[in-house]
């Protein structure tokens, strides 16, 4: 079968590999959609690659039908539409036993260590069923929106970290698919002002649809004047920072008000350092918050709120690719002319 080989930093190789077959405990499916994350795109320009197995196939946001089911595996049929969240947790360690199975320091990852959906096929290992991560979809849904409910998994997490409450002004920087779910699921839990701030038009107008209740462009608008006059001068209650760039942390710390929150919920590049002033955390009492990856249980969340029409990921999906333009689609995932870029076998 043909798959996208992570061959070291920055490279990327489409390959020919032998098909995956389900051995005892393991079920084998036919990929329907692997989606692009913005880590791909760090990936693929060398700016990550700790943790990532030289050799494995990439793809973490992945869906497909079952073709093959191993001896002793009960619950699963060929021809279901199935996804997963790409952590395996230990289910040993002091996060496994403390409720952060997500921060788990010996997880089996799905793309970094284990192949993921970057592929025509892929193999669910036998921890991965064993350890239920991967979940039957809803009735109804698209391979693409499956593997959707991988970010908004971590968008939950997120979301757990900072705590909106009803009645919160929310400020999300940057209208990529990750500030746009983070709108809609601020949305859901009851925020009255959701701003959320990027320089472009086009994404600022797709924020509108998702919830936004006001967009700037804070290349033109002073986004701390604005979000003081929409607050009577005391800030936002939450700060969402859905955007890479270290300068944006401290901008976080300036727009929130006392006793607010700041989650930093982007990655950053592994050389990045951000300059902030601690005074801004230490007399206005912040609470800076972090988020990576997702549970089990926030995955399953995502999938029930994906399949209830709470949460609308069919629409971030804008492009498809074939799995031969991989690299072309991951480097368009990242010059912002769509939302959400998949990746198909046969580019449908």
């Amino acid at each position: 079968m043909k798959a996208a080989i992570f061959v070291g930093p920055g490279q990327l190789e489409l390959q020919e590999i032998p098909d995956p077959h389900a051995g005892p405990g393991e079920v084998v499916i036919k990929v329907g959609a692997n989606t692009v994350c913005g880590t791909d795109g760090r990936i693929l320009r060398g700016e990550k690659s700790k943790g990532i197995d030289q050799g494995v196939v990439l793809g973490h946001e992945f869906a497909g039908y079952v073709t093959e089911v191993g001896s002793g595996v009960e619950g699963f049929a060929e021809g279901e539409l199935i996804g997963g969240v790409p952590t395996i947790p230990c289910l040993r360690c002091y996060y496994c036993q403390h409720g952060k199975e997500h921060l788990c320091t010996d997880a089996m990852i799905i793309g970094y260590r284990v192949n993921g959906g970057l592929a025509e096929y892929m193999k669910f290992p036998r921890e991965a069923i064993e350890r239920r991560t991967v979940f039957h979809a809803a009735e109804g849904l698209t391979p693409a929106e499956v593997a959707l409910a991988e970010p908004l998994g971590c968008v939950l997490n997120g979301a757990s970290q900072y705590r909106t409450q009803v009645g919160d002004t929310v400020v999300i920087i940057g209208a990529g698919p990750i500030g746009l779910l983070h709108a809609q699921v601020n949305r859901l839990f009851g925020a009255s002002q959701i701003i959320v701030s990027d320089p472009s038009e086009p994404r600022r107008q797709i924020a509108e649809q998702f919830g936004a209740t006001h967009t700037v462009d804070p290349t033109a608008t002073d986004l701390d004047g604005f979000v003081r006059d929409l607050t009577d001068g005391l800030g936002a209650h939450v700060v969402v920072v859905c955007i890479g760039h270290p300068g944006l942390v401290q901008q976080g710390f300036e727009i929130a008000r006392k006793g607010g929150t700041v989650n930093a919920f982007a990655g950053f590049s592994k050389t990045s350092l951000a300059e902030v002033d601690p005074n801004l955390i230490h007399y206005g009492e912040l609470r800076v918050t972090g988020a990576s990856n997702a549970s089990r249980a926030s995955h399953k969340r995502a999938l029930r709120l994906i399949g209830e029409g709470k949460i609308d990921v069919k629409s971030l999906h804008t492009h498809t690719f074939a799995l031969d333009d991989v690299v072309e689609g991951i480097e368009f995932a990242q010059t912002g002319e769509g939302i959400k870029v998949a990746v198909s076998p046969d580019g449908k």
